[in-house]
Order: structure tokens, then C-alpha cells, then sequence
């Protein structure tokens, strides 16, 4: 599709001669013999960019621009000055004002269209940025409205404007990452980097040199002089992950860097200030570490100011739904398909799964279904989870044995699970006819919400019958 062009200039034949070439350059052109005439243009036609005159009848193009700048950035509509009677003054203000070029007439044709075509380039290149700003963003948003989930976001929007050191533990898979961004993007220091350390991928002879630096010659392939971690997220954040298999050596180094807010490079004796706000995570229980000796306790304690847990996906299974849909909006739109629909029995199952791997896990699942699934996402297009079991297996009969093995006697017997279910099914099934099948009342007597006893209802099969 065609760029659009507006041209506002007061003198018609400057108007035709700039459609001329225009059009033969193969853009749509809009005309305005007055800054009064554009604006409705501009509010109803939206064009790619403006080719605006200074003097002009009623309002000037210096103002107009001004004007038109309060609504719309640069990037949203670039806007060329021309003139044939300004002086360097007005030039200047016109780029002030935030013009992006500024043109004398008569105008040179060729230094014209490279204007124009540089002006529509930065325009898109922004967008672009601004695009991809938005889906980093999105992918490292944090999803959920469970009650666990909702006291995670309560002790971040707590400790994020603070300077307090967080602790974040939590098996892996759950998102610790997530949290702690989230903890610099709510901080004072949002502006700055947010630097990430994988203490677990770093070798124990590296680990120095990638948080403090080194001197040239500090070690063998030591060519020059290298900034470390802390100096590159200085006024930032320093996210210390697996922060848990650090050694020792690297541990002592820390302490000191916290303690009196200076680093020194390996190789080198001179100290250098650094301001860094620490957040580390770990899925290994430190206490137990310490007591080992694999960790050091005044390093704990100065990390553990603020203890955050990262809930399993076990303890929030109704935000499976949730993450299950946009992890599939997303890997859709990355490989250029259509958003799927997921079968009820398919997101049934998601919840119903125990997930060892926590989000990591269901993000992998997704991943794959939505790679390998036709049309829609079914029950078929399923992993094959341990202890999955679907609906029409759950709510068979309570008299048909499991071929899940047999007892000592020959007798057919069933599973654990397929047992738990069962009475488990017998149990809401009795509450339910206690309560004439009413949910709200019969959620009530079982202490759960009214919605997860629909979805266990599904799961189970379970119907009222008439």
C-alpha cells in the first residue's frame, strides 16, 4: 500500500508540481492551502507524512507544526518544513519544533525525495522498535489471578520502590526471572539496564571476571581491560540467578561488592564504586546449604532481606487456562498461523495435570501442540503425561476393574489415582444430590470455589440426571 502525502502550501502551482512528482514516485497525495484546511485532513485521512510550508495564510507553519506536534510524536507523523522566504532563524525553530527537515525553495527534486523516503524510513524503524518493545514486554509479562498469585503481585508493588535486597526462591520453571524484572520495572531504577547473571552456565574459574572485570593480563587470553557485571548494571538491577551454585571464592567477592558498594577487577588492586541493586533467586534451600558449608551465612543474610516465594503451577492450577491461551496466541503469531481453539477436554486436561515443570513445562506443551494440531487443538494432539487420565476414563462405571495390574488373589485392581478419582467422584456426586444440584451450595460444603467445581465436574464427568 502507498504511502499518503499531505501537501499544504498556499500556491497551487507548488501544490500540482509536488503531486506530479509524488504520484510519479508512486505516492498518494492530499492537498491543504491553509495550516486551518490540514487539520481536519490530518484528523480524518491520517497521512504517512506532511510536506508543510511556513508562510502561510492564518495560522503559520511554525505554529501549525507546534500544534500538531502536542497530538502526534515524530514518529507518528513526520512533518517537512518548506519555505522560499525563511530566514535561518525560522529554521531553526521549525526544527525546535520538531520538523524533521527543513527545505528552501525552489525545491531540488532528488534532495527532496530523499527527505521525504528518510523521514517515512525512521518513521517505520520507530515503529518497528516500539513493536518489538511491546511483545519483549508482553513476553516477559506475568500472568495469573489466583490468590497466589495476586500476593506475589502484592509483595512486588511492596518491596519494588525500596532498596531492600528480594530473595526469590521456588522450583524451577516458575518464573523467578519474571519476578525480578518486574521488581526493577516498578523500581527507581527502571531506566537503567537490568543485568542477568546465570551463576549455574558460568564456569567457577570465570564467574570473577564476569562480575568484577579483569585487568589486561590478568590471566592467560586476558587481551585488554573488561568492564564486569556489576559495572555494566550500575544504577540498575543485578538479577543473580542460581545465585545457590556460586562458589565460595565468587561468594567472598560478592559480600564485599554489597557491603561497601565497591568491586575490584581480577589482576587489579584499585576499587570501583558501583551502585547496584542485587535481587538473586535460587531453587536450592540456602539454610540447608549453610549449614553444609556450601554457602556462606553473612552472605545469605544480606541477600535475604526480602524472601519472595515463586509459587509452583500446581498451587495456581486455575491460571492454567490463562497461560495456556496466550502461550498459544503467542506461538501462533510467531509462526505465522491462525489463533486455535483449544477443546474443552484439552484444557481440562491442562488443569488436571500435575506439572513437575511448573509454567516451563506448560509452555513446552503448548509450544508443541500448537506446532503439531490441525484446525484446533483436541485431545489427541496431547503429550502423553504420566498421570493423565481423561474424562471418559475417569467417570467409568465404579465396577469395571483397571488394567492397571492385579492383587495377589488374580483380582483386577485399580491404580491410586484411578481410585481417588473414583471416590472422588462418589463424594461430590453424594454432595451435590444432598444439595439438589445446587452448585453455589454444594461448592459451599466442599470448601471450594464455584468454578473449580465446575471444572471438576467436567473433569469427572459428572452430570445431573434428568
Amino acid at each position: 500500500m502507498a504511502d499518503t502525502i499531505l501537501v499544504v502550501d498556499d500556491e497551487k502551482n507548488i501544490r500540482r508540481t509536488l503531486r506530479m512528482v509524488l504520484e510519479g514516485e508512486g505516492f498518494e497525495v492530499l492537498e491543504a492551502g491553509s495550516a486551518e484546511e490540514a487539520f481536519p485532513i490530518i484528523d480524518e485521512s491520517a497521512p504517512d507524512l506532511v510536506v508543510l510550508d511556513v508562510r502561510l495564510p492564518g495560522m503559520s507553519g511554525v505554529d501549525a507544526l507546534e500544534r500538531i506536534r502536542k497530538d502526534r510524536s515524530p514518529d507518528a507523523l513526520p512533518i517537512v518544513v518548506i519555505s522560499g522566504h525563511a530566514s535561518l532563524s525560522e529554521a531553526v525553530q521549525a526544527v525546535q519544533r520538531g520538523a524533521n527537515d527543513f527545505l528552501e525553495k525552489p525545491l531540488d527534486r532528488d534532495r527532496m525525495l530523499v527527505s521525504l523516503k528518510n523521514a517515512l524510513a525512521m518513521r517505520k524503524l520507530a515503529r518497528e522498535l516500539e513493536a518489538l518493545k511491546r511483545d519483549a514486554g508482553r513476553r516477559y509479562e506475568m500472568i495469573g489471578e489466583s490468590p497466589a498469585m495476586k500476593r506475589l503481585y502484592s509483595e512486588i508493588e511492596k518491596v519494588a520502590p525500596t532498596r531492600g535486597r528480594v530473595l526469590i526462591t521456588g522450583e524451577s520453571g516458575t518464573g523467578k526471572e519474571l519476578i525480578a524484572r518486574a521488581i526493577h520495572k516498578l523500581s527507581p531504577r527502571a531506566n537503567a539496564a537490568f543485568v542477568k547473571v546465570n551463576c549455574a552456565a558460568i564456569p567457577a574459574e570465570l564467574i570473577e571476571s564476569e562480575l568484577f572485570g579483569h585487568e589486561r593480563g590478568a590471566f592467560t587470553g586476558a587481551q585488554g581491560r573488561k568492564r564486569g557485571l556489576f559495572e555494566v548494571a550500575h544504577m540498575g538491577t543485578l538479577f543473580l540467578d542460581e545465585i545457590g551454585d556460586m562458589s565460595l571464592a565468587a561468594q567472598a567477592k560478592v559480600l564485599r561488592a554489597l557491603q561497601n558498594g565497591e568491586i575490584t577487577r581480577v589482576g587489579g588492586d584499585a576499587t570501583v564504586a558501583v551502585d547496584v541493586r542485587v535481587v538473586a533467586a535460587t531453587n536450592k534451600d540456602l539454610e540447608v546449604a549453610v549449614g553444609k558449608g556450601e554457602f556462606r551465612e553473612d552472605l545469605y543474610f544480606r541477600l535475604n532481606v526480602v524472601p519472595i516465594k515463586s509459587p509452583s503451577l500446581r498451587d495456581r492450577l486455575e491460571d492454567v487456562p490463562q497461560l495456556a491461551s496466550a502461550f498459544l496466541e503467542e506461538f501462533c503469531a510467531e509462526n505465522g498461523m491462525r489463533t486455535k481453539p483449544y477443546e474443552a477436554e484439552v484444557m481440562d486436561a491442562l488443569v488436571e495435570h500435575h506439572w513437575p515443570g511448573n509454567v516451563r513445562e506448560l509452555r513446552n506443551v503448548v509450544e508443541r501442540m500448537a506446532i503439531l494440531s490441525g484446525d484446533a487443538i483436541t485431545l489427541e494432539d496431547l503429550p502423553d503425561f504420566p498421570e493423565r487420565l481423561l474424562p471418559s476414563e475417569i467417570a467409568h462405571d465404579a465396577s469395571t476393574p483397571s488394567p492397571a495390574g492385579t492383587t495377589e488373589t488374580g483380582e483386577p485392581r485399580e491404580t491410586l489415582r484411578v481410585f481417588r478419582d473414583r471416590k472422588e467422584r462418589e463424594y461430590i456426586k453424594e454432595t451435590l444430590d444432598r444439595c439438589d444440584w445446587n452448585i453455589s451450595r454444594a461448592a459451599t460444603l466442599l470448601g471450594v470455589e464455584r468454578t473449580n467445581l465446575h471444572k471438576k465436574m467436567r473433569s469427572l464427568g459428572l452430570k445431573r440426571e434428568r
